[in-house]
């Protein structure tokens, strides 16, 4: 499979969503879409990052954007995830990591002296054609959800 990169189409990885249904990435076309992975549902940094993404979610529809936070999880703790938090945005279980290394976010990371496979915290910008336009990589939770929405605002006002 090949691997998403910036100003290209990215790959059309089938998604198993919290809402039951599966989907492609290419069912997104037509809205800005914005993705973001996260190393672990129901985890002190992941669940702060979801719920700034809540907080923030009518600015980013206001920009005809959809969100989807994808991690390793199974469907089942995904949707404990999203229902726990009241999230009002689709949750990507990925535990066959196909979604994950079409976009590179699984690293060695150290935990507590061992190393370990594990999701970088990332996020993707995809045009409404499907297009990667931006990434953040080894993301810090703190402001990163404005700097998404800064982003996205400034896709949206190009293609406008």
């Amino acid at each position: 499979m090949t691997q998403a990169t910036i100003g290209k189409p990215v790959p059309d990885v089938e998604l198993s969503l919290t809402s039951g249904k599966t989907a492609r990435l290419s069912d997104y076309q037509g809205k800005i879409l914005v993705l973001y992975f996260y190393p672990k549902a129901s985890t002190p940094g992941c669940t702060q990052e979801g719920l700034d993404f809540k907080d923030a979610i009518h600015k980013f529809r206001r920009q005809s954007s959809v969100i989807l936070g994808a991690s390793r999880d199974s469907l089942k703790a995904q949707q404990n995830f999203r229902s726990k938090q009241a999230f009002p945005f689709d949750l990507v279980s990925d535990p066959d990591e196909q979604l994950c290394n079409a976009f590179d976010v699984i690293q060695l990371k150290n935990m507590y002296g061992k190393k370990v496979r594990g999701i970088v915290r990332s996020s993707f910008l995809i045009d409404q054609q499907g297009i990667l336009r931006q990434e953040w990589r080894g993301v810090k939770v703190k402001e990163h959800v404005a700097e998404v929405l800064e982003a996205v605002k400034e896709l949206k006002n190009k293609t406008a």
